[in-house]
């Protein structure tokens, strides 16, 4: 990929084992017209989505805990981590992604997602594109207990918090989670809920 600011020289895999860890050695054209050579790794676990589910009669909102290792080797004690739910697109469009993903992790079956907007969460070394969604859920909505899938080894906790709850657990830090403080800010801001 070749632009005018940007010249990729080399690329090679460091690791493909969960996902693809490339080092990326290219120029890049200065400010005062001189190239200058860098080298970055970059991390490519492919696009994903995610969504908050909101009631609007009960004011509630569905959050889900699981282990994240990544936050357990940066100083989480346990590991454990309260997010919205989410999941990579795989082959699949965003808009199906996460219809699947809702049922597997919530088990909540959602009719009507409403898309908001898409943000890159770690651009500096991750390529992922994040499709952030919300969508309204109530209680004849539930078919499975959720969880997730056994293959993929999820063993996910489906949480139903209080909205005002979750707006204090983030200034506690019990919500550390950007994708999730994010959606829970765009309710808030769009006075939602």
């Amino acid at each position: 990929m070749q632009t005018d600011l940007i010249k990729i020289q080399k690329t090679e895999i460091l690791s493909d084992d969960w996902y693809t860890l490339r080092k990326i050695t290219y120029d890049y054209l200065q400010k005062d017209g001189t190239w200058n050579t860098q080298s970055r790794e970059t991390y490519d676990r492919g696009n994903g989505a995610t969504i908050l589910l909101y009631n609007l009669d009960t004011k509630t909102v569905i959050l889900t805990k699981q282990f994240r290792l990544p936050t357990f080797v940066n100083g989480n004690p346990t590991g454990m981590l309260i997010e919205s739910c989410a999941g990579l697109l795989d082959q699949d469009n965003a808009e199906d992604c996460i219809r699947r993903e809702t049922e597997e992790e919530t088990g909540y079956q959602i009719s009507a997602v409403q898309k908001i907007f898409e943000a890159y969460m770690s651009p500096g070394s991750v390529t992922e594109l994040l499709h952030f969604f919300i969508a309204e859920y109530a209680s004849h909505m539930k078919i499975s207990d959720g969880g997730g899938l056994d293959h993929e080894q999820e063993n996910i906790e489906v949480m139903e918090v209080d909205f005002d709850t979750t707006l204090s657990m983030i200034d506690s830090g019990e919500i550390k989670d950007g994708k999730t403080i994010m959606l829970l800010q765009h309710l808030r801001l769009k006075s939602i809920l």
